[in-house]
């Protein structure tokens, strides 16, 4: 398998693959959603389940509601398609989940229900973006967005296996990881948590993560730009060609997140990692393009 470097090459490789997943999508009451999914149908890479809205979504999808590759489920509110649709996914009656029009504090009550819910006991709940910028030459992962404000040591290490593992998806053989401060010094005393990249470098150096190579601290700028490492002299295995980025926070995150769209042309693609399946978690200001290339991660 060839690397894939952008959303197109995987869009392509999911038609050459022909196979399709069973998607559960909880409450699709709005037209993103459901274009979201109607071109998930037409690229054949999905079969869809819905969970509620049945009228709402028929009149959405047109021709597509009545092929063999969706299905509906009756559910009489957001939180009672939210049940319905993760028990599907822990009897494995589908292979990713998909938020809809639902609070997304609704949905992850039920996701994180120790008795009924997905996420499977010691692990880590944790959101993956993956970025197609215009001005990079391949696809770049970051954590965490979304969920985990403040990593531990710990979260930060399960971070790296999910990023590892989606990398491995994408045909990256020998992902670059990044581990992200405002620059390449570690500081103990201000920022405590540069102490610890120390540990988690000996453990990629230890195959702990298989083979990926992982750095830091470095600078967004130094990661992901082999001019600017240069430049300021540092000698790093990233070489200015990292496939994923670990911020300290979920303040630097965000705000990454929202720079590259909004002031880059950046397509994103999220999904929660840690849980039984993927869940693609999108916001209600997600356009119909993030939701799509996030069905297609789940997908791969």
């Amino acid at each position: 398998m060839n690397s894939i470097k952008s959303f197109s090459d995987l869009i392509n490789h999911l038609n050459e693959r022909e196979s399709r997943k069973r998607i559960v999508v909880v409450w699709a009451a709005d037209d993103h959603t459901t274009q979201a999914c109607a071109r998930a149908l037409d690229c054949g890479f999905a079969d869809f389940i819905f969970v509620g809205c049945k009228q709402y979504v028929e009149s959405q999808l047109h021709g597509h509601a009545d092929g063999a590759h969706v299905k509906f489920v009756d559910a009489e509110s957001p939180v009672d398609a939210a049940v319905k649709a993760v028990a599907m996914v822990r009897n494995d009656e589908a292979d990713a989940l998909m938020k809809g029009l639902i609070n997304t504090d609704d949905l992850l009550h039920a996701v994180l229900n120790k008795q009924t819910g997905i996420l499977p006991s010691g692990k880590v709940l944790t959101h993956i973006t993956i970025a197609d910028i215009p001005q990079y030459d391949r696809l770049l992962l970051f954590s965490d967005p979304a969920v985990i404000p403040y990593p531990t040591q710990e979260q930060r290490i399960e971070q790296i296996k999910y990023m590892a593992t989606i990398c491995s998806a994408l045909g990256i053989t020998q992902p670059k990881i990044s581990l992200i401060h405002c620059t390449e010094k570690t500081n103990t005393k201000i920022f405590p948590f540069t102490a610890d990249y120390a540990a988690i470098k000996e453990m990629a150096g230890e195959g702990k993560f298989g083979n990926v190579i992982v750095d830091g601290p470095l600078d967004l700028k130094t990661s992901c730009d082999l001019e600017s490492m240069k430049g300021k002299n540092i000698n790093s295995p990233i070489a200015g060609k990292a496939d994923a980025l670990i911020f300290p926070d979920i303040e630097a995150g965000n705000v990454f997140y929202k720079t590259i769209t909004l002031f880059c042309g950046a397509q994103t693609a999220g999904l929660l990692q840690g849980t039984k399946a993927p869940v693609v978690l999108s916001s209600r200001a997600d356009t119909p393009e993030s939701k799509f290339y996030s069905l297609a991660i789940a997908s791969i």
